[in-house]
């Protein structure tokens, strides 16, 4: 977000949603979960909230994050030689407005040998991380090919945001003008 010009402070939600690991329409989980962690944080706070969750699904199931070492490995072997998709919802609230989006990116990962898995995991950066790797970190070593938005397998699609926040921008100085008594004429 820095990168993208925007002042922002980190307020951690109340607590962290975990995704069924079978679901229908993985962008209404991915929504639905930046949904609930926004409104967490709006409760608490003033001002625009962003909320962004991110779920990895291969072969129509999704991978939350690791437990333990065991399930990261259990992880990266379903996910070695495979396309999977990465998700993320992400949910502006201000009052009592609410937006929400969702990112979709395609992920190949390379052939892994066991023990190219168990090194990765034995750093500890896949433990904490939807789908046990971090493609901003040693996890990009794994990936072959990226189809889509790369800041979206990060955890933010910058993009999206960007387009959100415009929208979400021009909605809040219409009802601004609404207050003011002010009428949107179309030409």
């Amino acid at each position: 977000m820095r990168a993208a010009g925007l002042a922002f402070r980190v307020i951690a939600p109340a607590d962290d949603d975990i995704p069924p690991p079978h679901a229908r329409s993985f962008p209404a989980v991915a929504k639905r979960m930046a949904l609930r962690k926004a409104e967490s944080v709006a409760a608490r706070t003033r001002g625009l909230v962003i909320g962004a969750d991110t779920i990895v699904v291969c072969e129509g199931r999704i991978l939350g994050k690791p437990a333990d070492a065991a399930e990261a490995r259990r992880m990266l072997r379903l996910l070695s030689g495979k396309r999977h998709r990465v998700y993320t919802g992400v949910a502006l609230v201000s009052g009592e407005r609410r937006l929400l989006g969702c990112e979709r990116t395609e992920v190949t990962f390379r052939d892994l040998t066991e023990a190219e898995i168990r090194r990765y995991v034995a750093t500890g950066e896949p433990l904490d991380k939807a789908g046990a790797y971090a493609i901003q970190g040693l996890g990009a070593a794994l990936v072959h090919r990226v189809e889509g938005c790369y800041t979206n397998v990060i955890g933010l699609p910058v993009p999206l945001l960007l387009e959100m926040l415009e929208g979400i921008e021009e909605s809040l100085r219409f009802a601004q003008g609404r207050l003011r008594g002010e009428e949107s004429r179309s030409p």
